[in-house]
């Protein structure tokens, strides 16, 4: 009788744990995924970049002057290569970021470049093993 009863009090803990973990699984799935910020081209561990610029809609009355390089971030096993080109009169410091996938593995960052007009920048960076992600930053350089 004692081992029939413990028999059912596992087959009832398995089950339980089995539907807890089925339910914390459904709530992280729906969550949204969180915003990019301050993030100008992006990629992932496909290196395939994709483009996540600011709009400026206007609503504030004034237009903006045109700035900020254009940059193609591609990712081949654990190296990370930007290469930005700034069409615009004002320079831009472009600095890259790179997530590793692995938790012991070290994220980096490059040092600030500045992309003068017209000028082309080659940003590179690594981890050990794996990529998560990569995006470049800008910001303005005032003369």
């Amino acid at each position: 009788m004692y081992r029939k009863a413990r028999k059912v009090a596992a087959s009832l803990t398995v089950a339980v744990l089995i539907v807890a973990g089925l339910a914390v699984t459904a709530l992280v799935r729906d969550e949204p995924p969180p915003p990019v910020r301050n993030r100008t081209s992006v990629a992932d561990g496909t290196g395939v970049g994709r483009v996540a610029a600011d709009v400026d809609d206007g609503r504030d009355g004034r237009e903006r002057d045109p700035f900020g390089a254009s940059c193609r971030t591609t990712i081949e096993g654990s190296s990370v290569t930007a290469f930005c080109h700034n069409p615009y009169p004002g320079t831009d410091r472009v600095q890259l970021h790179v997530e590793c996938a692995r938790w012991w593995d070290v994220d980096s960052d490059s040092a600030p470049v500045e992309a003068g007009p017209a000028r082309h920048v080659r940003l590179a960076g690594r981890c050990w093993k794996e990529v998560d992600s990569a995006w470049v930053s800008h910001a303005r350089v005032e003369p």
